[in-house]
């Protein structure tokens, strides 16, 4: 069931002019908004993208449809979509919600950390395991991350003995862009996909170190394609959104078998992001 939002509190930074809300399950949102200027169907690759990232074990914000009402938007002016020199108003009704990591009052989220402390991330496999994801799902833009400290006990099931400890983690964010955003269609690239951080890349050797999600790709189950389409909110696909969505979707489950291909091509791009392939 939606999550009803009870009060913005301010706009992000990025191209969909998404909000932060405070919602009604006392958690705090990332609104996108189906009025974006990106376009309605990112919200749809956002909400697909939780759904196969979450198969695939790889950190992510939690994600849940938010139900934006009428008088929230009236005693709020500050929240509309900016478009040049003119204001377009935020529409009512259901949009797509990223959860922020804890009370962004006290919690410090960065994207960027220095290279000493990216070093110490406690999940930096899930880069790997996103790009296999990112080159299968046809990301077209760059890869986007999130990082913040934490008990790792209360994030990761494999947070180690000590249930005190406190590390940086990363979450994977911003999935818009799968599919070639809103052109759904697959557009593959060397480049596509890669974060703009090469360390994360540093022990890459080939091949073998995306193996985990290589096996979940291929093996991926066509069971989860169907629970998206089932649970994409209906205001989000109007005409025949719905039937290229299910186009969308069967094209992907027919690109596992290209999955090792799809990353080796990493390699033949005007720069190599792996400069210990061996393979």
């Amino acid at each position: 069931m939606p999550v009803l939002a009870r009060r913005p509190l301010r706009r992000m930074r990025g191209g969909a002019q998404a909000f932060l809300m405070e919602a009604a399950d006392g958690h705090h949102y990332v609104v996108k908004f189906t009025d974006n200027p990106q376009h309605r169907r990112v919200l749809v690759n956002e909400y697909v993208a939780s759904i196969l990232l979450s198969h695939l074990d790889i950190a992510q914000p939690e994600t849940r449809i938010i139900d934006v009402p009428a008088d929230l938007l009236h005693d709020n002016p500050e929240v509309f979509i900016q478009l040049g020199n003119s204001r377009r108003a935020v529409s009512p009704g259901w949009h797509f919600g990223s959860r922020f990591p804890g009370n962004p009052n006290t919690q410090a989220v960065y994207d960027i950390l220095p290279d000493a402390l990216m070093k110490k991330v406690a999940n930096p496999e899930d880069f790997l395991g996103v790009l296999a994801f990112d080159k299968w799902a046809g990301n077209s833009d760059s890869r986007q991350a999130i990082f913040f400290r934490a008990k790792l006990a209360e994030w990761r099931s494999h947070a180690g003995e000590n249930p005190l400890h406190v590390g940086f983690l990363a979450q994977m964010m911003d999935h818009g862009y799968l599919f070639d955003g809103p052109n759904w269609e697959f557009r593959d690239a060397p480049l596509f996909g890669l974060f703009f951080r090469p360390i994360v890349y540093r022990n890459v050797r080939g091949l073998q170190d995306f193996a985990p999600w290589i096996e979940r790709i291929r093996n991926f189950p066509e069971e989860l394609m169907d629970r998206a389409l089932r649970e994409v909110p209906e205001a989000w696909l109007p005409g025949d959104d719905r039937a290229e969505l299910t186009r969308l979707l069967e094209i992907l489950l027919r690109r596992r078998k290209r999955i090792e291909g799809l990353i080796e091509d990493c390699t033949r791009g005007r720069v190599n992001p792996f400069p210990n392939w061996k393979q």
